[in-house]
């Protein structure tokens, strides 16, 4: 089973549902937060005026570890990485009103206090307090957003200046066998525990659930590491050899050792750039419902390809949302997006993940077979901040 990274038994539970056509492969996962001192871990990003992310054109994916380099790249990082600590109210089993501590992890991602974590460490809090790296403690914290798509959730510390940030990398270029640090409060106490492993695979969906098994989400296109993810580690960074933020931890596995589960970072860059720029919730979507194609479900749609995103949801109804982004843009039922902006899909993300790291209004480029023809069609991408589109 896969649960979310959640706080312990006590802790206060925490989907939206997954709009998308997925062939899931279900896996019993625990969302890693730890209650009693809830767990997750929150990023620091390198900012300025905005974040800073990998454009340099080098790909930090490609760097290796060397003896001796990890404590340096966990050095560089953990300054920008905090511990979420939260009041959550709970009933006991008299139905009395009773409140619980919780700490989790995060990441900050602007020297003024943008944080970004996961949604189920600060879902249902009644107080959000952030302590960083060298103790300082942040009782002034906002929620200003969440990931209608994602377990992710965005936190602003109020009138803080100069901050220490993480920096964030490229997950579209990720690799399985890649290796990786992962960083977080592990158990709710243990601040900016260092683990080490590789990337075991990409582009896998599961079924999370809450610790008490009573919430659960889908969530797809998770890297999968080994790097140990323990309970309080939720929102805390899966970073690469070159001290690049590549995945948020998310989830681990109850039933198998050493598979843990993390949200690649590319997909909530653009949400993150619309929250900091323009004070915005609002995530872009293309409207479209769809099938991640692999070999074996081609094969049974005779499909010519084995890759990419198959617009189609039976045949009884569109799976092209009315008047969205992508009917407008004459995208059409049992087209296959290969590729967004020259980026293709499944080796590199999902559609979902792809358009991700875009803000609503940006105009992306999508590759499209349709009867074995291929066309680039170009779609400018809405906004929404609910569960209603995609």
């Amino acid at each position: 089973m896969v649960k979310k990274s959640t706080p312990n038994k006590q802790l206060a539970e925490k989907n939206e549902q997954n709009f998308r056509s997925i062939i899931t492969t279900l896996v019993s996962i625990t969302l890693v937060a730890s209650v009693a001192s809830l767990g997750y871990c929150i990023w620091d990003f390198c900012h300025d005026d905005s974040i800073t992310f990998n454009y340099s054109g080098s790909d930090g994916n490609a760097a290796n570890f060397v003896e001796g380099s990890i404590a340096e790249v966990a050095a560089k990082v953990t300054p920008g990485v905090v511990s979420i600590i939260t009041e959550v109210e709970s009933r006991n089993f008299f139905g009395q009103s009773t409140t619980a501590t919780a700490a989790g992890t995060g990441m900050i991602v602007t020297s003024d206090g943008y944080v970004l974590t996961n949604k189920h460490v600060v879902d249902g809090a009644k107080t959000i307090n952030i302590v960083l790296d060298d103790g300082t403690t942040y009782d002034d914290v906002k929620l200003v957003g969440t990931d209608p798509l994602n377990d992710v959730a965005f936190l602003k510390i109020s009138d803080v200046e100069n901050l220490p940030t993480v920096k964030l990398g490229d997950s579209k270029t990720i690799n399985a066998g890649q290796q990786v640090i992962a960083i977080g409060n592990a158990l709710g106490q243990f601040q900016n525990t260092i683990t080490s492993g590789i990337i075991s695979g990409t582009g896998r969906a599961i079924t999370a659930t809450s610790d008490n098994y009573t919430n659960s989400e889908n969530l797809d296109d998770m890297i999968q590491t080994d790097a140990a993810i323990n309970s309080g580690n939720s929102g805390g960074p899966l970073v690469n050899a070159a001290g690049e933020v590549i995945g948020i931890n998310t989830a681990t596995s109850t039933e198998a050792d050493g598979i843990g589960f993390a949200i690649p970072i590319s997909s909530v860059k653009g949400m993150l750039n619309n929250i900091i720029n323009n004070n915005s919730a609002q995530r872009s979507y293309l409207g479209v419902q769809y099938i991640l194609l692999t070999p074996d479900i081609a094969k049974s749609y005779d499909l010519p390809v084995s890759n990419g995103a198959y617009i189609y949801n039976g045949e009884k109804s569109s799976a092209v949302i009315s008047d969205g982004p992508a009917a407008k843009a004459g995208i059409k039922d049992k087209d296959i997006i290969t590729a967004v902006n020259g980026v293709p899909v499944g080796s590199a993300g999902s559609v979902s993940s792809l358009i991700g790291e875009y803000m609503p209004g940006d105009t992306v480029r999508l590759t499209v077979l349709r009867d074995n023809k291929k066309a680039d069609i170009d779609v400018k991408l809405g906004g929404y901040n609910d569960s209603s589109k995609k």
